[in-house]
């Protein structure tokens, strides 16, 4: 699956990974962890190397279900496929800051909801940390917008250690994100 479209950036092709985008992808994944560190203020996520993360990803889902975007030869996106019986989930979703904002995470999501609709299963989720408002908007943008699950956790540290800020309100209560 080829996708050729023009943008303010150039031009910009959507294809499957191949096993010379490793370390490109592996760059993106860790900033994407990142991006996760400011959203969360949480420097340890991702651990010490979060680029193995990505090969682990890779081994679990396979090169086929990945897909990255190109622009004059380079790799400045990626996205994935993590198929499930009934559901699947599209996961990682990622664009080099300087090219977010140019559609190229539009074209990846395109690309991935296409292959879930061919697998037949019946759902596609996402699953945005509930801080990261920018990819909560992005995504109901492109049409998630049902909540299947929402992952309510306690926080069992002290209080001086939560970093937690008054955030959303559902079914009528107040949670923090």
């Amino acid at each position: 699956m080829r996708h050729l479209t023009e943008d303010t950036k150039g031009l910009v092709t959507i294809r499957r990974y191949r096993p010379d985008d490793l370390e490109s992808c592996r760059s993106l994944w860790v900033e994407l962890t990142e991006w996760h560190r400011q959203v969360c203020q949480s420097p340890e996520i991702g651990a010490p190397d979060p680029a193995r993360y990505f090969d682990a990803h890779l081994d679990r889902v396979g090169p086929e279900r990945v897909w990255v975007a190109e622009v004059g030869g380079r790799v400045v996106g990626m996205a994935g496929l993590v198929p499930g019986e009934h559901e699947a989930e599209l996961e990682p979703l990622v664009v080099s800051e300087r090219y977010r904002g140019s559609g190229i995470g539009r074209k990846l999501v395109k690309v991935v909801v296409e292959a879930a609709r061919t697998t037949g299963v019946n759902h596609l989720k996402v699953r945005p940390v509930a801080r990261n408002e920018l990819a909560i908007r992005f995504f109901h943008r492109e049409g998630f917008d049902v909540l299947g699950q929402i992952d309510l956790l306690m926080d069992l540290r002290s209080t001086e250690r939560q970093d937690w800020r008054v955030g959303e309100r559902i079914a009528n209560r107040d949670f923090r994100v």
